[in-house]
């Protein structure tokens, strides 16, 4: 992915260095279903409780979604007293992987100030991604890296662990400079439904329904997120000519392995489909792809537009 000589945005939150005195705080989010569902560690984390404990998976991960706050892929939250985080020592100077998340956030705002005025006469306001170790506060409550990135609408921000990218080289098919943006991409994919009205949306539909139902449209919200990012990758590609066919197949890759069937298949040995809040492997790929072979904002309509 060349992306080196693409915009840069300076709406980066550099955390590092800060170690938050609680793990989990009572943020805006509150107690509530959540729209964006559970992130990938704590989806993997459910799984190797079950697997030891014997308790049925869809029961355990009915119960971490009750307590999920209102941040899109992860985010957890609970009435617990609040502490300003400590700063530890000052952020670190800035890395590869600090400014490819500028380019890739700078690329996004450029692509999106024009797509969503063309195709849906709005227009675009700018997210902040906050980079943080370990544990920070967001307005949905207390972050952890084991949640994995995610977006809370409470403040507008898209929260990401420095260690993510190392964890999905390790884990996630493989990592690459691409498979790292479309992360950021779908992250920023939510914030385009906020601005859309969606998540409001699908929260107060979510209120009047079974646990299956709020799943099911948890996984419409993430497979369109996975669509958009495709859509500003399309976008992005005719500005800057950023991609070949390697960079895709790594995203493909990436939404291959963080698919549900692939996570609790890899934690339990079996999939619970109607536990699922990301989608299958299949259907994160075909979305994707959908957004890549569009670049269109109505392509992604998964039932909740």
């Amino acid at each position: 992915m060349e992306w080196e000589n693409t915009p840069e945005s300076s709406n980066i939150e550099d955390r590092r260095g800060q170690t938050s005195s609680a793990s989990f705080g009572g943020g805006g989010g509150g107690i509530s279903g959540g729209t964006g569902g559970l992130g990938i560690g704590v989806i993997i984390i459910v799984f190797i409780i079950s697997y030891f404990t014997g308790i049925n998976p869809s029961v355990l991960l009915g119960g971490a979604q009750i307590v999920a706050g209102n941040g899109s892929d992860g985010q957890i939250a609970t009435n617990a007293p609040t502490q300003a985080p400590r700063v530890a020592s000052a952020p670190r100077a800035q890395d590869r992987d600090t400014s490819l998340v500028r380019h890739v956030l700078g690329e996004t705002e450029a692509v999106w100030k024009e797509v969503l005025p063309a195709q849906v006469g709005l227009d675009y306001t700018d997210t902040t991604l906050v980079l943080y170790t370990d544990a920070t506060q967001s307005g949905c409550g207390g972050a952890q890296k084991a949640m994995g990135p995610f977006y809370c609408p409470n403040d507008k921000k898209i929260y990401l662990d420095e260690s993510f990218f190392r964890e999905m080289d390790s884990k996630y098919g493989g990592g690459g400079d691409f498979a790292y943006a479309y992360v950021i991409a779908h992250e920023v994919g939510h914030h385009v439904q906020d601005l859309l009205g969606i998540l409001d949306k699908v929260d107060a539909q979510k209120q009047n329904a079974s646990r299956t139902q709020a799943n099911a449209l948890s996984v419409r919200v993430e497979l369109m997120a996975d669509c958009l990012a495709g859509v500003w990758a399309a976008n992005a590609n005719k500005k800057w000519k950023l991609l070949d066919d390697g960079d895709i197949a790594k995203a493909l890759a990436t939404a291959q392995a963080i698919g549900d069937d692939n996570l609790q298949k890899a934690a339990r040995g079996y999939a619970v489909p109607d536990s699922f809040t990301h989608g299958s492997s299949a259907m994160r790929q075909k979305w994707l792809q959908a957004g890549l072979q569009s670049g269109q904002v109505n392509s992604c309509d998964t039932g909740i537009m």
